[in-house]
């Protein structure tokens, strides 16, 4: 089964022509399918379309939110209640085409795992939207080692094995790739096409780059270093009691070779700020190790992942024979 997840905010224009778009799509595939749409808090009559929508064909479904969440929270919704073995993301402002379903889902039959789409003709505006965004592509293919042209194109195919164990906050939905490829997910790309906004109004903005920024930051750490903590805050620590040292030096050379007091100069004050600092974050660094082992331990959480077994049962005995890691 394919199950289409599709967050909407504020789209009744266009959801009667996305409905009627999805089925001509979805019904060439020849597989059987599902469409959810997570409705994140719209305050128009999107509520009532969704309504209209389900009650003419049963495999429109639907999720409201009681108030708006955000798209990450909305696709982790959806990923959530899809019962499809591929799950396919995409938004609901007609400007993903529902035709191009089929191109990525011949690209999972060809074995991949994952397959994004690249909107190589992208019909936004050329600075606030297409500027910003390659900039902010290109920051995340160097960053993360996946090389992907279009991170914020919702539109791709997942294989379910490849959302397991993946909890979404924040607007981490667009580095899905980034963890699926750090799992050992084989991602493919393929272009798709790009229509401009007829009705409604986009919901991007130029704050949306500093949260991407942001979020990088956060997945990096994550994956390097939420297995050992310490590295990070130890490696601080450390730096902080360097700085200190080399201060309460300089202070003492001063006071020695030139003649200057301790109250002369503010080494002595950095030297014991320092100092501090460094402890703190080594404190900090141990109680982040006993809490990640905490985390693995309470919930009985692995710290690897298995891809198949051979003459073996594992503890993880469902269909996808896998077992979640951190």
């Amino acid at each position: 089964m394919i199950s289409v997840v599709i967050p909407i905010h504020n789209e009744e224009q266009n959801l009667p022509i996305l409905a009627g778009k999805l089925t001509a799509a979805l019904g060439t595939i020849g597989r059987e399918y599902e469409v959810l749409f997570i409705n994140d808090g719209s305050t128009d009559g999107t509520a009532d379309r969704i309504h209209e929508v389900c009650r003419s064909d049963l495999r429109f479904k639907a999720i409201h939110f009681r108030r708006n969440s955000g798209q990450t929270a909305a696709m982790q919704a959806g990923f959530t209640h899809a019962r499809g073995n591929v799950i396919v993301a995409m938004d609901g402002d007609l400007q993903n085409d529902p035709a191009d379903i089929g191109k990525l889902l011949a690209k999972i039959d060809e074995g991949f795992d994952l397959v994004s789409g690249w909107r190589k003709d992208r019909q936004d505006h050329p600075i606030k939207r297409n500027f910003l965004s390659r900039v902010a592509n290109g920051l995340i293919s160097r960053t993360t080692g996946v090389h992907l042209h279009d991170y914020g194109c919702s539109l791709k195919a997942y294989r379910r094995e490849v959302l397991e164990g993946i909890a979404l906050y924040g607007e981490m939905h667009r580095f899905i790739p980034v963890y699926a490829y750090w799992n050992g997910a084989r991602i493919a790309e393929v272009p798709v096409l790009h229509h401009a906004r007829v009705h409604g109004v986009s919901k991007y903005g130029l704050e949306r780059v500093i949260k991407v920024v942001l979020d990088l930051g956060v997945v990096l750490f994550l994956h390097r270093y939420a297995q050992k903590p310490i590295y990070v805050f130890g490696l601080c620590g450390l730096f902080s009691w360097s700085i200190s040292s080399l201060s309460a030096l300089t202070a003492v050379l001063y006071k020695v070779l030139g003649g200057k007091s301790f109250i002369q100069t503010p080494l002595p004050l950095i030297a014991v700020t320092m100092f501090f600092t460094g402890a703190i974050c080594l404190l900090l660094g141990l109680l982040a190790e006993l809490s990640i082992r905490t985390y693995h331990e309470s919930q009985n959480k692995p710290t690897y992942l298995v891809a198949s077994r051979d003459n073996l049962e594992g503890p993880d005995r469902r269909a996808t024979d896998r077992e979640k890691g951190a």
